[in-house]
Formats: structure tokens, sequence, C-alpha cells
């Protein structure tokens, strides 16, 4: 007997939100064991910083899928709101901090003073905080996370000092957030869903945006999130 195809996205998004909800539980007990450790240099506590990178980045991608679903059912609350920027990053930054720290990577902050803008804070919180769990993968030791009002729109950009992006990726653009690498095992979803989410917000006139770039003051990969 054939189910619906509405039926069976329905039993996969109930499922996605059942592992998202394990994921979460095992993702708070490892950050729990890493402030407990009391050897930051032991096997031990480097496989438990390896174990919350992988944890945060699987609870990551299953939220996106979740909130996708949403998205095209028309059942997610979209709902900007004015917030001030200092107060909103360093909400993101608090999300990821643990793995900084597990890892000792250094992260520099350079936040226009007395911003606000208008967005849908849940979601861009997702975009920020999942590009900087991927930074922290490829970074070297330091990444740098910028606010600032550029041509009268707001750009977060997520710097890292790592090998930066293949070039393939770069010229690829949009392509590459909709493709599958069998050879990485990369997917796109974040990509994916950074573009998504960039382009619920605006007008007619001008749509967020995503892009990838190398370089920028510490010589790595560059994500870039502008929205108007």
């Amino acid at each position: 007997m054939n189910q619906p195809k509405s039926d069976v996205a329905l039993f996969l998004a109930s499922s996605v939100h059942d592992m998202k909800n394990s994921i979460s539980v095992l993702q708070d007990s490892i950050r729990r064991n890493l402030l407990q450790a009391p050897h930051e240099q032991s096997e031990s506590y480097q496989e438990m910083s390896q174990m919350l990178y992988e944890t945060q980045r699987i609870h990551g991608n299953l939220i996106q899928l979740l909130t996708l679903y949403k998205f095209s059912n028309d059942l997610y609350p979209f709902h900007p709101e004015t917030q001030e920027l200092g107060e909103f990053i360093h909400l993101a930054v608090s999300h990821v901090a643990p793995l900084l720290t597990s890892r000792s990577i250094t992260l520099e902050t350079d936040i226009e003073p007395d911003c606000y803008w208008e967005f849908d804070a849940d979601l861009i919180n997702g975009i920020v905080v999942h590009a900087m769990n991927n930074a922290v993968h490829y970074t070297s030791n330091h990444l740098r996370l910028v606010v600032q009002v550029i041509d009268h729109a707001l750009e977060i950009r997520i710097e890292d000092n790592g090998q930066g992006f293949p070039q393939q990726m770069l010229d690829d653009g949009i392509a590459a957030m909709r493709g599958v690498n069998f050879n990485t095992g990369s997917t796109g979803l974040g990509l994916y869903f950074a573009a998504v989410v960039a382009q619920m917000h605006g007008s007619r006139q001008e749509k967020g945006s995503i892009r990838l770039e190398n370089g920028g003051p510490l010589g790595g990969g560059c994500f870039i999130l502008r929205l108007p």
C-alpha cells in the first residue's frame, strides 16, 4: 500500500525531531564532561572535543532540515524584529564557546557599536552558529567575527586562518549550495539553508544573500551574510 507523500514527509519530520532531541541530550552531557576534564591535552579530552564538534554539527543539520520542512509547509512563524547586534552576537558566541575553549581557538569580534537591525533572530542565529561551528573545523587557531553596516546593509562575516575554501567551491557559487560531493560527504545543506533564510529577508528591491571568499585579515575562508 502506497503512503501519501505528505504522510511520509510528516513521518520523516517527526523522526528528525526525535533525533534532534536525543542529540541535544548527548551534546549537553559532552559539554559537562569537558568542563570536568582535568587535562586539556589528554587523549580523552581531545576525543570529547571532537565529539562535541560532531554532535553540534549534527544537531544543527537536524534543525535546518526541520526548519526547511516547516518553510515548505508554511508552518514556520517568520517574525523579524529589531535586534541589538552586540547582545545578539554575544548569545550566538555562547553556543560555540565551549567548543572554542576545548580546541584552544581564539575568537576576535569586531561589532559596530549601537547597531540595530531587523531580522528573524532564531533563523539568523542558526546561520551564524553553524558558520562558526564549521569554521572551527577548518581554522588553525583563530576566528574573527565582524558585524558592520556596508552600503545600507548589515554584513556578518565569519573568518578563519585556515586553508580557505576550495577554488571550485568559490567558482561554483550557488551551484555548490545545491549539490552533493560524494568525495567529501558534503550535502551543501548548511549553505543552502543559509541562502534560503537570507533571501527571506529584504524587499522586492534587494534580498538578503550569502557569499564565500578567501583572504581577509586572517588569510583563510570567509563566510559573509548580507541582510538589507
